[in-house]
């Protein structure tokens, strides 16, 4: 994966999407991507997969690795881009090191209902409270967790220890990135130390960064989904499947041109000197997501119900893409790009 490119054609050759699976129950699915997550892991720490910090020069690799996971596993993919984002801003915030081994999370949504309070305890601070979205609950040694403090957002890291860190069982009902393990987790006095500042999370530039790497997993998603596509034209002529297969192809293309630009972007610009980060993050996932979403639809079309039955590989990319996509925000985060471009003063 080190050596791959983002890719704008749809690929034809033997890739994962023809392995064998024994089923899409949570748990098998759970299971599953626990232990290649950890194998991933394992990797990375050894230099046998190659993540750069976005900004360093290399973005692209980052990008076309995040992309090459996802078209084998996007549950896997949410695991490993996780990790690699708490390593980007434990790097960014001057956070604690990482120990290899030790397998990391980012818990930080903060959907209306649900709070997590930091409250300071002695020379550091204790975590209580529901923390929604854990992606990696069950496998992740760490996690970079958002609280609430009296002064405002902050970000804290913090050793998922099982007694503590309890999944709420039943919160994670969705098949689609079942292997994720998702599920809302309590804490329960749980000890934490502060990376960063208030807000200091959301105002690096680095999380803008981050949020197209997301982008570049549900790219690698699409993908894999257009692969079934790609198959059942090659086996049997079809005009209209024909057509779809061509629409396919120049999404996935401009949406491969679009994540390029985007890398060289970052890279000429890592610290946002110039304020554009938030723009490009919002219109590159709102492209992404947009491509991703036809690709589903035109990939439904063309080949039927079949696919969806008979090839479990096919069925677990459709659910999990479906479910993943939704970390957009729809016409929310377009509403915000219309106003930072047409008030940039009110958006700051």
């Amino acid at each position: 994966m080190t050596g791959s490119t983002l890719s704008p054609d749809v690929s034809t050759g033997d890739g994962p999407d023809h392995a064998r699976y024994d089923g899409i129950t949570p748990d098998v699915a759970r299971r599953e991507s626990s232990a290649r997550f950890a194998s991933a892991v394992e990797s990375i720490d050894a230099g046998r997969l190659e993540f750069p910090l976005p900004g360093s020069g290399r973005t692209t690799a980052r990008l076309a690795a995040l992309q090459s996971i996802a078209e084998e596993d996007l549950s896997l993919a949410r695991l490993v881009e996780g990790h690699v984002d708490a390593l980007a801003i434990l790097a960014e915030l001057d956070g604690p090191p990482h120990r290899p081994g030790h397998r990391w999370g980012v818990w930080a949504a903060e959907p209306p209902g649900t709070t997590l309070e930091a409250t300071p305890s002695g020379a550091g601070w204790v975590l209580n409270g529901l923390k929604p979205y854990c992606s990696g609950a069950r496998s992740c040694t760490d996690a970079l967790v958002t609280a609430r403090t009296p002064e405002g957002r902050r970000l804290f890291a913090v050793a998922v220890d099982p007694r503590a860190c309890v999944p709420v069982e039943g919160s994670w009902q969705a098949v689609g990135m079942a292997g994720s393990d998702t599920p809302d987790v309590h804490f329960d006095q749980v000890p934490a130390v502060a990376v960063g500042g208030v807000d200091s999370y959301v105002r690096r530039p680095g999380f803008q960064h981050g949020g197209i790497g997301v982008a570049a997993c549900w790219y690698g998603g699409a993908v894999a989904v257009a692969r079934t596509l790609h198959r059942a034209t090659a086996q049997r002529a079809d005009p209209h499947a024909d057509a779809h297969l061509g629409a396919v192809d120049v999404q996935l293309h401009a949406a491969a041109t679009v994540l390029l630009r985007a890398a060289a972007e970052i890279d000429e610009d890592p610290s946002d000197s110039k304020g554009q980060a938030r723009a490009r993050s919002l219109r590159v996932r709102a492209f992404v997501e947009s491509v991703c979403s036809e690709v589903l639809t035109r990939v439904g079309r063309a080949t039927g119900a079949a696919p969806l039955c008979h090839d479990l590989r096919h069925a677990r990319n459709v659910a999990d893409l479906t479910v993943y996509l939704r970390q957009h925000h729809g016409e929310r985060n377009l509403a915000e790009l219309g106003c930072l471009l047409a008030r940039p003063q009110d958006s700051r």
